[in-house]
């Protein structure tokens, strides 16, 4: 993957950091434009400099933590199973992150609210690396033919579905058959 800048300054990361905080410990509800002033040292005019309101700053705290997430990965990968790989080993990241494994155990609703109901940054970022390795693994033969970024939007579906309902069925299904089930459909999505 190519080597990635940064998107916020140091003001703006104090802020995202002071936000980080505040959801891993209360939530996304206790993020609040005055919290993030006390917890950041800076003032709310500061804040409001680069974001609108709380769901806002909410919003890119997440988008922060997906391209830090991102960022781990060297390379995209270049054949279907790297692919899978890769999605798999995402999915493992992103559970175990404080941040997001805060929201889906605790706050799904509010995970659901920042995830799913809309496309937003963070998932624009997710399918942009998928569709640029979709369309490396296709060069090599190992994936299907068809529009990259139109494959990346279901392999996204898939593996985001089985994240949130991960917790869900935890009694039903092992850890490593859940992993070995994620992996069978998200090559068969793929395979030519």
């Amino acid at each position: 993957m190519e080597e990635r800048q940064p998107l916020w300054d140091a003001t703006q990361a104090r802020i995202l950091d002071a936000a980080d905080t505040l959801i891993e410990r209360r939530g996304v509800h206790g993020v609040t434009i005055a919290e993030l002033a006390r917890r950041s040292e800076l003032s709310r005019p500061t804040i409001y400099r680069s974001w609108s309101d709380a769901d806002d700053v909410v919003r890119a705290a997440l988008l922060r933590r997906v391209d830090g997430i991102l960022g781990t990965f060297s390379a995209d990968a270049h054949t279907r199973t790297a692919l899978v790989d890769d999605v798999l080993r995402f999915t493992t990241l992103f559970r175990k992150d404080p941040l997001y494994a805060r929201l889906l155990d605790d706050e799904p609703e509010a995970f659901t609210r920042y995830t799913l109901q809309r496309v937003g940054s963070s998932q624009r970022l997710i399918l942009q690396w998928l569709a640029t390795a979709i369309g490396s693994a296709q060069a090599d033969g190992s994936v299907r033919p068809g529009a990259p970024q139109e494959i990346a939007v279901m392999l996204m579906l898939i593996a985001q579905s089985a994240v949130l309902s991960h917790g869900t069925v935890a009694d039903l299904i092992s850890e490593s058959a859940w992993e070995r089930e994620l992996r069978a459909a998200l090559d068969g999505l793929l395979r030519p």
